[in-house]
């Protein structure tokens, strides 16, 4: 069922609602016959993140939910499971709803770790994956801004809220503790993530939830990437060089790691790549998944 459109700037991003057990997620969804790429985001953010890398995608379906991680716009089920762990069970959900297979699934941040769980546990709607400047190894909560967020987690709901107003102005979204070592260029966006929880209780119930759930057990990455070994199936790893958050050895051990891992490092950028460098991150996914099949009648070589 479509939902209202979004207003980011000048633009409207047309957005879908699907029913899971947990509660409604919604997701943009570029339709077609092309190769699927699935889309995970990170922690206080949105599918937005997103926006300008599905615009270099064309010819290829994106689809990209906007999971239940504190930017999100319906608060879920009082009974959801939203640890991380549960939160990747709930994205293999969202894919076997939508009928989703041979995806290339790709996560940036959080994401990123969301999708090493779906990986080690062989989901087999994962054809191919790529992780873009990830939680990885022991790295959680990562550096000063994953630790203050999961420290703030540990207040009541209605106090975290208070605590996160802060973010409403700028300087203080672009302190290293905050979004400040996450993206050079992204703060138009991190502004419009923050209104769900400093709009909604029911939003900042969940957040809660999540980083409790995260402090209870912070390495959870660890047996995940103990069984990374066996996921035989091509993997992209695509790390910022100038990462602060995400150290680009562990892109280069994710690389050696997986027995059908490749790097590519990407100058210019901090964590969150496709808010500092979309163009190259499409380029390097395309590159690849390969070139989409277009279809006869599209094709003028075709007549």
């Amino acid at each position: 069922m479509p939902s209202p459109p979004i207003w980011r700037g000048s633009e409207v991003a047309a957005v879908n609602q699907v029913e899971l057990p947990a509660g409604t997620i919604e997701y943009q969804d570029t339709g077609g016959d092309g190769p699927v790429v699935v889309l995970l985001h990170g922690l206080l953010m949105d599918a937005s993140l997103w926006d300008q890398v599905i615009a270099g995608l064309p010819g290829y379906r994106c689809v990209a939910p906007t999971l239940p991680l504190g930017a999100h716009r319906h608060a879920m089920r009082a009974d959801a499971d939203l640890s991380l762990p549960g939160i990747a069970r709930l994205a293999s959900e969202f894919m076997e709803r939508l009928g989703l297979r041979d995806v290339t699934l790709v996560g940036n941040d959080t994401g990123g770790a969301l999708v090493q769980l779906l990986m080690a546990d062989g989901d087999a709607r994962v054809r191919r994956a790529v992780l873009v400047s990830c939680d990885a190894f022991d790295n959680f909560p990562p550096s000063l801004t994953g630790k203050t967020l999961v420290l703030a987690g540990k207040l009541p709901p209605a106090l975290f809220g208070l605590f996160m107003q802060q973010m409403r102005l700028r300087a203080v979204r672009r302190l290293p503790i905050a979004f400040g070592w996450l993206t050079k260029r992204g703060d138009a966006a991190t502004a419009r993530w923050m209104k769900p929880i400093l709009t909604s209780p029911g939003i900042r119930r969940d957040i809660v939830r999540t980083l409790r759930a995260a402090a209870a057990d912070t390495r959870f990455l660890v047996p995940a990437a103990a069984r990374l070994a066996d996921f035989r199936r091509p993997t992209l790893i695509a790390w910022a060089s100038e990462d602060r958050v995400m150290p680009p050895e562990h892109g280069r051990r994710l690389a050696a790691l997986l027995p059908q891992g490749q790097l590519t490092e990407i100058d210019d950028s901090y964590t969150l790549i496709p808010l500092d460098q979309p163009a190259r991150l499409a380029e390097v996914i395309g590159d690849f998944i390969g070139a989409p099949r277009l279809a006869e009648s599209q094709d003028p070589l075709a007549r």
